[in-house]
């Protein structure tokens, strides 16, 4: 199996500092939510806004794609959603 790492850094500038927040995410990692999220939404091709209740805080989800430096695919039990990276953390089974 072949992992893909992937590192974001994200960066805001506060005056004439920086702040930087490093991300790590591969794919195939296990991740659960750690917010409750007001809806979900479908990583279909056209992508759909779905109840939130698709999704237990407690679930664990599979990275499947990264989209963006925000977002990333996750494959739940009840199907695969584009979520935000900060609203999400990886946990080791």
């Amino acid at each position: 199996m072949h992992f893909v790492d992937i590192f974001f850094i994200l960066y805001s500038k506060l005056g004439k500092e920086f702040e930087f927040l490093i991300m790590e995410f591969n794919i195939s990692d296990k991740v659960k939510l750690i917010v409750p999220l007001p809806y979900l939404k479908t990583s279909d091709n056209m992508p759909m806004l779905r109840p939130p209740d698709l999704v237990a805080i407690d679930e664990v989800g599979e990275i499947i794609s990264i989209k963006s430096p925000e977002t990333v695919e996750i494959k739940f039990r009840r199907g695969s959603f584009l979520i935000d990276i900060n609203k999400i953390e990886k946990i080791e089974i």
